[in-house]
This record gives structure tokens, sequence and C-alpha cells, in this order.
């Protein structure tokens, strides 16, 4: 049996491809510190790579942030799958997280029910564009960029249609956001438990950020990867996004598979909205401006090559750059560490460009390899055989003695019939 070369490794390439984007991503982030500011250059990116593992409180910070970042990703990848480029995760996003707040401000319900209704909520807003590329082939692309302002002018309304929710109605004096849920969970008449749940780890990693959201995350980039890798549904799902036309020929249902797929981007997306604005640490503003998480879910799931568990490792390198880019301040000026973890993130985004290339170069080493060796197997340069040595013996003997050479009859034949003697 062969052995497997790197080459033929997905995992490999996979893990090799994201690892040269994100090498590349922080050269160019450092040659643009060395244009803008010499002298800080390196001490800027050292606070960059270093802030991260400085202490447990920014550690802290890096999981608090890499959690809605994971579940973002795995709806962009979960798409991805499937053949669908699901742009509406900041949609998703924003609904999922005013849903949830509505359900524990408004109707007193546990954080766990208002992150399911965060779920619910994303998942309506991930059917539409399924069903008009389903029904309709549109393009998700343009159905999902629509429902992104849809989802923010829509969720700016019912916001600030609802006096409860607003945060004047906690003792706040801004009347352009959510309320505070920490003074939702103290108030009279408040929800105790309205916040997502510390279990201690805001005290072991000494940050308010920390909460049990990186651990739920981690959870269901398990169950997506079992949904993808180890169901009949999950491999159904990828044999539309390989090719549709055949998996139709199969008797798949493609359509029931775009709409699942998008319904399943969305709900994953709800939830990172949740997770968000339940922390107790945000609060949702109205602005005129789409969320970015819900973007930044694109470069975490094409660094992860849409794959569930690399997904969260993606995350996490994300989170720790933006963590360690808020230490650069203030020798360097906000917009200029935005540009910096911007370019970072563009170029880690290559890394699914750089594996079709890196497959290419291996590729074309094992043709020529496996040419070589099949030059140095050529039968005519290969020794004699003679498979039955007593037969080769009784012939080859007698010639030996007479010296008379030995006529084509008279060569020795092996059990496949062949002669085991080259022909002068």
């Amino acid at each position: 049996m062969r052995k497997r070369s790197l080459g033929e490794s997905q995992g490999f390439m996979s893990f090799l491809s994201s690892f040269i984007a994100i090498v590349l991503g922080l050269v160019f982030g450092f040659l643009f510190l060395l244009i803008i500011n010499p002298g800080n250059a390196l001490t800027g990116m050292g606070q960059m790579l270093s802030t991260g593992f400085g202490s447990l409180a920014k550690f802290g910070k890096v999981l608090y942030q890499a959690a809605p970042l994971i579940m973002t990703g795995l709806s962009v990848a979960f798409a991805f799958k499937t053949g669908l480029f699901n742009i509406g995760a900041t949609g998703q996003y924003t609904v999922g997280g005013v849903v949830a707040i509505i359900c524990v401000v408004v109707f007193r319900m546990p954080w766990w029910a208002g992150m399911l209704a965060g779920m619910l909520g994303g998942a309506i807003w991930g059917i539409f564009p399924g069903l008009f590329k389903a029904l309709f082939n549109v393009n998700e692309v343009i159905t999902c960029i629509m429902f992104n302002y849809i989802a923010m002018f829509t969720a700016n309304v019912v916001v600030a249609n609802i006096p409860k929710v607003l945060a004047t109605s906690w003792g706040d004096v801004s009347a352009d956001r959510t309320a505070n849920l920490a003074k939702v969970v103290t108030a009279k008449g408040g929800n105790p438990q309205a916040i997502i749940p510390t279990l201690g780890l805001d005290k072991l990693f000494g940050s308010n950020f920390m909460n049990i959201s990186i651990f739920i995350a981690i959870l269901f980039a398990v169950i997506i990867f079992i949904v993808l890798h180890r169901t009949t549904f999950g491999y159904e799902l990828k044999a539309c996004g390989a090719n549709k036309n055949a998996s139709i020929y199969a008797g798949i249902s493609a359509k029931r598979n775009i709409v699942l797929s998008m319904v399943i981007a969305g709900g994953l997306s709800g939830i990172a909205g949740g997770m968000t604005y339940l922390a107790g640490t945000v609060q949702y503003v109205m602005l005129k401006d789409l969320l970015a998480m819900g973007y930044n879910g694109i470069p975490v799931a094409l660094l992860g090559v849409s794959h569930p568990i690399a997904t969260v490792f993606s995350a996490l390198f994300i989170s720790y750059i933006q963590v360690g880019g808020d230490a650069m301040q203030p020798t360097f000026s906000t917009e200029n560490i935005n540009i910096i973890i911007a370019v970072i993130i563009y170029l880690a985004a290559f890394a699914l460009l750089l594996r079709v290339f890196l497959n290419k170069i291996f590729l074309r080493r094992e043709e020529a390899a496996q040419e070589h060796d099949s030059a140095d197997a050529d039968p005519g340069n290969a020794p004699p055989m003679i498979e039955d040595p007593q037969s080769a013996d009784a012939v080859l003997k007698p010639a030996a003695e007479t010296g008379r050479p030995l006529v084509h009859d008279e060569w020795p034949v092996g059990k496949d019939g062949e002669s085991g003697v080259d022909e002068e």
C-alpha cells in the first residue's frame, strides 16, 4: 500500500495555507507600522503579539471576544460547505441580539431561553436569502446585503418603540441604546437571570468579561463538525455545495438543503448576537452602521478553511490581535490600529487561495516523483528472473559443459510461461 504523502493530506495543506496567510498578514502589518511610525514599529508589533498572553485578564478578554466570533465564523463556514456565501451574518447577528435582549428584559426569560430565542430570530432572518436562492435562483449575496440593512433599521425601530428595553427605563440618561443588563439584574422588577453566568471564571481570570460563552461556542463547533462529517444530512449538504446538478441527479433535494443551510447559518449568527448582548458588558446602540462582528466571521471562516474545529482557532487568533491592537494606544491612533488589524485579517483570508496554490505545487512534485519511479521500475531494465531454479539448472548445466549455446526453444521457462533468460 502506497504511503500517503503530506501533499495529499488535506489537514496538513489547510494548516500550512492558514499559517502562511497569518505570517504574511503579520509581515505586512509590521511594514505598515514602519511606514507610519518607524521608531515605535517594533515595540508596537511586540505589544500586539504579546498582550493577549500578558495576563489572565487579557487572555480572558481574548476568550470573551472569540466566543461570538466563533459562532459567526461557523455560520459563514457552514454556508460555504453547501456552496453559499452567507454575507448576511451581520443582519442575522443583529436580529438575534435584539430578540435576546427583548426576551430577557421585557419577558424576563432566563439567559439561555433568550439565547435560544436569538437563535430562532437569526434562523428566521436567514430563511429569506435561502428561499430566494432555492426558488428563484437569486444570488444569496445580493439578498443577504439587502437584509443586513433591513435588519439594522428594523432592530432600531423595534428597540425605539419598546420603552422598557431602553436604558432610560433603568436609570440611565442615554436614550439611544438598550438597557444595561447589569442594572436589570439588580433592579427591583428586573431579571436576575438575564446575564450569562460566569461560574467563577471572572474571578479566576480577574476579568468582568469572562463567562461561559467560549465553552458554548466550542460545543457548537463540535456539533457542527459532527453534523457535517458524520451524518447523512451533512453529506447531502456538502454534495450540494460540491456539485448541485450531480446531487440532484443522485436524488438529493438541493432546494431543501439550500434553505436549511441558510436557516442553520442564520441560527448560529443569532446565537452570536445573544452571546454578545447577554454578557452584560455591552449595550445595543441604535446607530446607522452595520455591526462588524458578522462581517468578521468571514475571515474567520476563510482562515479556518471552513472547517468547524479550525474555525475555533482562527477566531481565537483574530480576537488575540484585536486585544493586542488595543494595547498599542496611545502610541498609535485607533485608526492606524484598525488599519493594521484589517490588513492582517484581509491577508489571513487568503488562506483558501493559498491552499489551492500549494495543492498545485505538491501535485506537480508528486507527478514528477511518480514519473521518476516508473522510469526506474521499467521492466526492460530489470534483471532476468528465473522462478524455477531446478528447471534452469537442468538446462544451463549441460549447455555449460558442452559449450554449445542455447537456442530459443531450450531457454528455461518460469512459472508464468515467460523466458527467464535475456535473449542476446
